[in-house]
């Protein structure tokens, strides 16, 4: 085999999802770094720091109304706290997004768990509002910084069975946000020392986390152009753009509903349940999350376009359920209406996720994942955050009400657009075959 001919195996093989197993160059791997875990393990560490990461994330969610009682601040403030996080993470994908094809997987993902560590300790110390912000800005800086390097390390060290890492990115991040929540809840209803008990695990988590990242095997080769990599930019290669436009809608429809459940969630599940119970809070999140995280296993074997389509069709059900739950103020309804999106949620995303992953050469993923994120994030946060300003003129009912009808007619706009360009696709080619 000639050396063009390794290239371009190589490059295909990339595009086919296979997992790539060393640096670009050919060269030897560097013998001074410590005894490398096998790649296969590497894969479900790399897998468990994003369950964590998105997990301590989500964490805050069931703990927002105790730090409400004890600091006393209003439900605007409530949602200023849980959007700067996304407003955060925003930011650091746009400039940070890209950085782990150039410094490589591990030194990003190492940086990421010590910032963790440090919003651990704020959350831990917190004497008031001004603490909570700033745990939150450190974890919208770690998980903006860990999106791209750990969803491209899963792709890079992906086993022999082409299309894991797609399939675990979003389950592994639905899931964690579910954790996170449901975790969180559970402690602070039945468990000792409500605002600290959390913290304490997940800080002890994530330096564990740091343990096993110093002997994972670095999967990208260090390159030239970190410091021109920090312009904020969204970066999304030339071939994938036609189809990221296409995956938009979707993820706006589905992470938009998210940033429903995981701000004003708990809030929502106390008034329509009537119940003073924090697990609510939590459990709500996790059929949204937890469900959406079961769909992207159960339904990995559908085509992506598919999976897309379906997943908005579904979201647009459940929406409308729990839309009508919530003016009936109908608790069985209510629950059945967030696992039904949750469904929807979790195959729009998964369909999105795969479509366009496969679309980046090694060099290019942490930079495309980024971009994917950053349209999650724009959906998650602003909404949310508008959403929380809203609930203190017009009370959260009728905002929530009005929250969800947006959410729906974005799922149906999206399933339509991508049904209608289908539909165009095949009849052209018909045509070309004729």
């Amino acid at each position: 085999m000639t050396i063009l001919d390794f290239k371009t195996a190589r490059e295909r093989a990339s595009h086919a999802g296979v997992p790539y197993r060393g640096p670009a160059t050919g060269t030897a791997p560097d013998r001074s770094q410590p005894a490398a875990s096998p790649p296969t393990a590497a894969f479900w560490l790399v897998a468990g720091v994003l369950f964590l990461s998105l997990a301590a994330a989500s964490a805050p969610a069931p703990l927002y109304g105790v730090y409400q009682a004890q600091f006393r601040f209003s439900a605007a403030t409530l949602t200023a706290i849980f959007a700067v996080y996304a407003l955060v993470v925003l930011i650091t994908l746009l400039v940070f997004g890209s950085l782990s094809d150039y410094l490589g997987r591990r030194p990003v993902i190492m940086a990421t768990l010590a910032v963790n560590i440090g919003a651990c300790a704020l959350f831990l110390t917190a004497q008031g509002v001004g603490q909570l912000f700033a745990a939150r800005v450190l974890q919208g800086i770690a998980v903006g910084v860990a999106t791209g390097a750990l969803g491209a390390a899963l792709i890079d060290l992906q086993p022999k069975r082409g299309g894991l890492a797609p399939v675990v990115n979003t389950g592994a991040t639905i899931f964690g946000l579910a954790a996170g929540a449901l975790g969180a809840s559970g402690l602070v209803q039945y468990g000792p020392a409500p605002t600290h008990l959390v913290w304490w695990l997940l800080l002890g988590a994530f330096s564990v986390a740091i343990a096993g990242i110093l002997v994972m095997p670095e999967s990208a080769t260090r390159r030239p152009g970190a410091l021109a990599s920090l312009r904020p930019t969204v970066k999304v290669p030339p071939r994938a753009r036609g189809t990221f436009a296409v995956a938009v809608p979707c993820l706006q429809a589905a992470w938009a509903l998210a940033g429903l459940y995981l701000s004003l969630g708990p809030s929502l599940a106390a008034q329509v349940l009537a119940s003073p119970n924090r697990v609510w809070g939590g459990l709500v999140v996790f059929l949204l999350t937890g469900i959406g995280a079961a769909a992207t296993v159960l339904f990995r074997r559908l085509a992506p376009p598919t999976a897309m389509v379906a997943g908005c069709l579904v979201l647009l059900t459940g929406a409308a359920v729990t839309f009508a739950a919530i003016a009936t103020m109908s608790a069985a309804a209510f629950l059945s209406g967030t696992a039904v999106a949750g469904v929807g949620f979790g195959l729009a995303f998964l369909g999105a996720f795969r479509t366009l992953s496969a679309m980046a050469d090694p060099s290019e993923r942490a930079a495309l994942i980024a971009a994917i994120f950053t349209v999650n994030y724009l959906a998650f946060g602003i909404p949310a955050l508008v959403a929380g300003v809203a609930v203190t003129h017009f009370g959260l009912h009728h905002t929530a009400l009005v929250y969800l009808g947006v959410t729906a007619a974005l799922a149906a706009a999206a399933a339509g657009s991508m049904m209608v360009r289908r539909h165009s696709a095949g009849q052209r080619a018909q045509a070309r075959s004729r």
